[in-house]
Order: C-alpha cells, then sequence, then structure tokens
C-alpha cells in the first residue's frame, strides 16, 4: 500500500501546490486579487472535477482487469475513458463560462468580480488537457504505473511557478497580467501534465507489446455506458462537495474582504492535507479493485484497513498542527495582521474535522474498489447539503457568527460523512467474507 499511497499521495500534493503557490503569489496583489483567486477556484473545481470524476470508473474496471490479468481489457476501458473525456470538455466549459454572469447577478463584490471574469475565462482553454490527464492518470495507477504521475505533477509546478512569474508580473517580457495571468499558467501546466503521462503511456506500451496500437480505437458503446454507470455517482458525490465549497465561498464572498481572504487561505490549507489522504484512497480504490480481480476477499480487506489506518496517522497529526501553529502556517500565504487572525480561527476549527476528512476520503476509495460509488454520494449529499450547509448558513448570518459559523457547519457535515463511510465500508467488508 505505502508503494503505490506515497507516489500518488505526492502527486495529489503536487497538484494542489500549484493552487498554493497561486494564492501565495496573488497576495502580492492584494486581498482582492486573493479573494478572486480562491472564488474562481471554488467556482471551476466542482465543475472541472465533476468531469474527471466521470473517469473514476476506470480505477475500479482497469484495476479489476489489472487483477484478473486481462491487458486488453485494461486498455479497452484506458480508449473509451478517452474518448469520454474528450467529449465532455466543451459542454462543461459552456458550464463555466455562464458562471461569470451568475456570481455577478447574486452581488459579488465589485472589486473581486473585476478580476474574477477574466482569470475564469483563462482557465477554461484548460479543461480539455485536465481531463485527458484524468483518464491517463487513472489508467496509469491501475496497471501499477505510478511514478510518471508523481514526475507529471511535481515538474507541473515548475511550468506553473514560471508562468505565473512571467504573466502575473510581466517578466522576461511577457505583459503584466495580474490574476489573468495566473489562469494562463494554469492552464499551460495542464497541457504540460496531459503531454507527460501520453508520453508515459506510450513508452509502457513499447515495453509491454504495443497493445494499445495494435486494438480499436473506436468508442464502446457498452464499456462508454459501464464507464458513466459507475462514474456517475463518484462525479455527483464531487460536484456535492466540490459545489457546497462553491456555495460557502459565494456566502463568504458576502462578507468582507479579510473575511473572504482569510477563508479562502483556509480553504488552501486544509485542501492541501486533504490531498495526502485523497492519494492514499486513490491506493485503496487500485489495490482493493486488483484484490476484487484476483478473487482475492481476505486481500480486499486487508488493502481498506491498511489505507485507512495511513489516511488516520496522517490526518491525526494534520490536525494537530492547525491546532497548535495556525499562525505559522498563515503566514506563508500573506503578511496581513487582519486576515492571519480571522483565518487562526478558522484553522483551529478545521483542526476538528481533519481526522474525520480522512476518513471519509480513505473509505470512498476503498468503496470504489469493490465498484461502490454510490454510498459516498449519498453521504456527501445528506452531510453536507442537508446537515452542514443549512447550519453554517444560521451561524454565519441570523447569529452572525461571521466566517467560523460556516467552518463549524463544515465540521459538523464531516465529522458525520467520515463515521457513515467507515460503516459501510466495515458492513462491505463483513458481507463479502460470509459469501
Amino acid at each position: 500500500m505505502l508503494l503505490m499511497a506515497v507516489p500518488l499521495a505526492l502527486a495529489e500534493l503536487g497538484w494542489m501546490a500549484m493552487g498554493v503557490v497561486d494564492t501565495i503569489m496573488a497576495g502580492r496583489l492584494g486581498a482582492a486579487a486573493i479573494g478572486a483567486g480562491s472564488l474562481g477556484g471554488n467556482l471551476f473545481y466542482p465543475i472541472a472535477i465533476f468531469g474527471t470524476g466521470l473517469l473514476l470508473g476506470m480505477d475500479t474496471l482497469v484495476a479489476q482487469s489489472f487483477g484478473a490479468g486481462d491487458p486488453r481489457d485494461c486498455r479497452r476501458s484506458l480508449v473509451n475513458g478517452v474518448w469520454l473525456a474528450a467529449g465532455l470538455a466543451a459542454p462543461l466549459a459552456l458550464v463555466l463560462w455562464a458562471l461569470i454572469p451568475l456570481m455577478r447577478a447574486v452581488g459579488t463584490n465589485p472589486r473581486v468580480m473585476v478580476l474574477l471574469g477574466p482569470y475564469l475565462k483563462a482557465l477554461l482553454w484548460g479543461i480539455l488537457p485536465l481531463l485527458a490527464y484524468a483518464a491517463l492518470r487513472r489508467y496509469l495507477q491501475a496497471v501499477n504505473v505510478v511514478a510518471p504521475i508523481t514526475f507529471a505533477l511535481v515538474s507541473a509546478n515548475i511550468v506553473n511557478f514560471a508562468g505565473n512569474w512571467a504573466l502575473m508580473f510581466g517578466h522576461w517580457g511577457a505583459p503584466a497580467m495580474g490574476l489573468e495571468g495566473s489562469g494562463w499558467s494554469t492552464t499551460i501546466a495542464r497541457a504540460y501534465m496531459a503531454a507527460v503521462l501520453l508520453a508515459a503511456i506510450a513508452w509502457h506500451e513499447r515495453k509491454t507489446g504495443n497493445l494499445l496500437f495494435r486494438m480499436s480505437w473506436r468508442p464502446d458503446v457498452a464499456r462508454l455506458l459501464r464507464l458513466l454507470d459507475l462514474g456517475l455517482p463518484a462525479a455527483l458525490q464531487i460536484l456535492i462537495e466540490g459545489g457546497l465549497f462553491g456555495v460557502i465561498a459565494v456566502l463568504a464572498a458576502r462578507l468582507d474582504e479579510v473575511s473572504l481572504a482569510a477563508h479562502g487561505i483556509a480553504v488552501n490549507v486544509v485542501s492541501t492535507t486533504y490531498m495526502v489522504p485523497l492519494g492514499i484512497g486513490s491506493a485503496a480504490a487500485v489495490r482493493v479493485g486488483q484484490a476484487v480481480g484476483r478473487k482475492d476477499r481476505p486481500g480486499v480487506a486487508t488493502s481498506g484497513w491498511t489505507a485507512l489506518l495511513l489516511g488516520t496517522l496522517f490526518m491525526a497529526a494534520a490536525g494537530l498542527a492547525l491546532w497548535t501553529a495556525p499562525r505559522w502556517i498563515l503566514r506563508v500565504f500573506t503578511a496581513d495582521a487582519a486576515v492571519i487572525a480571522c483565518g487562526a480561527a478558522l484553522l483551529r476549527i478545521a483542526a476538528l474535522f481533519e481526522l474525520f476528512d480522512g476518513f471519509q476520503t480513505v473509505a470512498t476509495g476503498a468503496l470504489r474498489g469493490l465498484g461502490d460509488t454510490r454510498s459516498s454520494m449519498v453521504a456527501h449529499l445528506a452531510g453536507y447539503w442537508a446537515i452542514g450547509l443549512p447550519i453554517s448558513y444560521v451561524l454565519c448570518f441570523p447569529l452572525r457568527w461571521g466566517v467560523p459559523g460556516i467552518w463549524v457547519g463544515l465540521t459538523t457535515a464531516l465529522i458525520l460523512i467520515g463515521v457513515a463511510l467507515v460503516w459501510v465500508w466495515k458492513e462491505r467488508v463483513r458481507w463479502l467474507r460470509a459469501m
């Protein structure tokens, strides 16, 4: 589990690092730029990651085929995953483009809105390479080729940093585009990531007989439908979760700039810690799926519980760090004393849900390896939207707790979701053993 989880966790951290670097560099442009970048990310990611979520069925199908020793079926899922990614790009771009006037209509802070529109438009061009990268990644990790994924994400940070330096601030002869330049830099980095994984697959095929290049690349309707059957609940779960953070960002945007900036930085921090259990969850999906393909029931249970243990150890340490050193963490992002004071309160609240965030993330991956993508969707829908969001709204506005009230609602939701999904995993394992 460690051999797969560590590279994938590093890859997820590399993915998150791009957003963190963007936020740090936007900090030089002021609180409005931090807020607009955070709001733009919270609007972009739920929609774009919904598209990548539709490809998560590849974890199940490729891993189970690999475990069963069927390389041709692994590649059939890859081909159809790429077709699915290509078909999703334009509709998702249109949805994101339509959000720009919507944000203006709901009363987003005007200083934030001036920066938000150009930033989102630049990000739109990165949707297709992002989806292509996601399809290629799901395939590679399910066949135990993880090093190129880590390399792509880590090196993409260099590409992104260089792009930000040139396009945000006008270095090396480039125009000074401000926050919009960050959007273009991110798009370039995503195209780079897709190219690296494409090269990795070509190299892997060369070493394994070029089977991919000797089979049909035409779309298979039955396989596409199976991918959608598995991927749609996973994508809806991501949309439910990401959509909630988008709504919360809109709520925070109705507050003052300091609250919005503190909220944006705190989201970046907890999202960074979340990347490690996300990588562990991806490893769990692959290991559990491969065990299912081998018809190894003890291996299924061992893989899932091992992943949950690793996630628990990391997130317990992360929660302790958020509780004991929130101001030190925040100073990495900003020197604004007001933002640091507000953000420190948010990170201490976040420390209370870190462990449960790890539970729900890793359990979601383990269940995906079994082919169960619906339980997580239901748990997130009930926990976030039926319980967490109403609590956040009431505490923030009617009770006037401000942005800390939003985070108390999030904490309540994550505790319930984490407990529920670990229980579901336990019951699935018990059922498998009884068969």
